[in-house]
């Protein structure tokens, strides 16, 4: 065992009525890889948003590298060699990628009070080459850049001589697979080469037994288990911890049993030779009942469509329709029965400031009124049933979404087009940030989705999760549709990669 860098003891944390941690123990040590689980609201990221200085704890003590350890803020803690990576995008807009890693760190590169930014440019362009990021810019505005690709200048920001603990927080559910593998490589260079400590806060059990070197494992801001690396290797880990997990069994069914791709014959919308960007002249009918899946890598176009099918971004050319209505916007789009999941939920799905309760009712509102009135008990009774049924971890509807975990954020999204019943749902990594036991919940409730005749267009990152879930998946690269598949017990990951690369 290596040398104990972090040691946090009695760590206790309340926000309100609800207890986020309850006296919490846990050491951190020099050259592990410390993967931390749990369900959505289980404390594993609070506990290292305290650490790192985000928030402060209620009570408990901390010791870093053997003294009293109390960050009063992130650029404290970073100074000091603790970094986050946070699961939401926390990039600056409106400035370029350089001043986006040098945030707070202009004086290196000034003079006299003015500031070189050629000099800087060059800094950032040689620290983007030395993580293997190619294709960004350090000149370049932060705004020509997607969510994945601000996720790796992130990253960049993050990590540096200093750091001595790395906190990744559910950032992989926000990279591209090649993101991933900068990552991957990255954390193990800290761990097995620098003998730094990396803390791995992840939903997916594959990455986490394939990265992690000891495993802890909470529920309800307890910890529950902590497995060393060869109890992960053991028959039977899987299961054991999901168990740790949720404190139940969860059941064999994950996906789709059938593979039974058809549809009914009315379709529910269709894209006529739209061109948005670089996509040209693409067509798709999305019939009732059917589930068409979009995969392939950071910027192959997958996203952009879905935006141009809710209407986000404007169209160069063609026409989104539903029922014969043209979609221009999100406004005509929720008018007419269409449901828009955003991968980027705390900019364009979420109203952070505002109560779960509204969040979840506002597309809804006009099927509330009666005589021109909404009543709050009708308001009230809608939440709480979305609440109850996607078991939303919050003390009431009352509660603000930005003191949620980024799962139960994910679910307030999921719930509001429920709440809405839409007849199509645009899915853009719907299961993003989302523990087990609730993507097992999700799946089924897409299945009766289609078997009700919903019609859902589903672009995920995932192929475990579209091989799973779709009747239909298109894959694209460069923008353009490379190959089609047809639903099958036989279709493996394998056969779709050659077409995504």
């Amino acid at each position: 065992m290596g040398q104990a860098v972090l040691e946090i003891k009695n760590m206790h944390k309340a926000f309100g009525p609800t207890i986020a941690l309850k006296n919490v123990d846990i050491t951190l040590r020099r050259g592990e890889i410390r993967g931390l689980v749990g369900e959505n609201g289980s404390g594993k990221s609070t506990i290292m948003s305290i650490a790192s200085g985000m928030q402060p704890a209620t009570s408990g003590e901390m010791r870093y590298k053997g003294n009293v350890w109390k960050p009063s803020s992130m650029i404290e803690a970073q100074e000091a060699g603790i970094s986050m990576i946070l699961q939401e995008a926390n990039t600056i807009p409106g400035v370029t990628v350089a001043q986006n890693i040098f945030a707070g760190h202009e004086k290196e590169f000034s003079k006299f009070g003015i500031i070189n930014m050629r000099k800087m440019y060059a800094a950032a362009d040689k620290l983007l080459q030395d993580f293997g990021i190619s294709h960004i810019r350090a000149a370049d505005m932060i705004n020509k850049y997607n969510f994945e690709d601000r996720k790796l200048i992130e990253i960049v920001r993050c990590v540096n001589e200093k750091t001595e603990i790395l906190v990744v927080d559910e950032t992989t559910t926000a990279l591209s697979l090649e993101g991933r593998e900068i990552l991957y490589k990255l954390i193990h260079r800290m761990a097995e080469k620098e003998n730094k400590t990396v803390v791995f806060v992840s939903h997916d059990m594959d990455e986490i037994l394939e990265h992690c070197s000891v495993l802890t494992v909470l529920r309800d801001g307890d910890i529950v288990g902590e497995l060393s690396r060869e109890e992960m290797d053991a028959p039977g880990a899987v299961q054991k911890i999901r168990y740790l997990m949720v404190g139940r069994e969860i059941g064999e069914k994950y996906y789709r049993e059938d593979y039974d791709s058809s549809h009914q014959d009315e379709v529910a919308l269709e894209l006529q030779n739209i061109t948005i960007g670089p996509i040209h002249n693409f067509s798709l009918k999305l019939h009732k009942g059917q589930i068409i899946g979009f995969g392939g890598l950071s910027g192959c176009g997958m996203h952009e469509i879905g935006r141009a099918a809710y209407g986000i971004d404007k169209l160069d050319a063609g026409k989104v329709l539903r029922n014969g209505r043209e979609i221009k916007n999100p406004q005509t789009a929720i008018e007419s029965g269409i449901g828009y999941i955003s991968k980027n939920r705390d900019l364009e799905a979420l109203i952070l400031e505002a109560p779960i309760q509204d969040n979840i009712v506002l597309p809804s509102l006009p099927t509330l009124q009666k005589k021109g009135i909404i009543t709050p008990a009708s308001e009230k009774k809608m939440s709480d049933q979305e609440i109850e049924s996607f078991r939303i971890k919050c003390g009431s509807g009352k509660q603000l979404v930005n003191t949620l975990s980024g799962g139960n954020k994910q679910k307030v999204s999921f719930a509001k087009w429920e709440a809405k019943n839409s007849e199509v749902i645009i899915m853009d990594c719907p299961t993003r940030g989302v523990d087990i036991g609730v993507k097992q919940s999700m799946y089924a409730l897409i299945e009766q989705m289609k078997k009700e005749g919903k019609a859902i267009l589903m672009i995920s990152e995932e192929l475990s999760e579209l091989i799973g879930m779709v009747d239909e998946l298109i894959i694209m690269k460069d923008f353009q549709v490379t190959k089609e598949f047809v639903r099958s017990k036989d279709l493996k990951q394998t056969d779709i990669i050659e077409y995504m690369i």
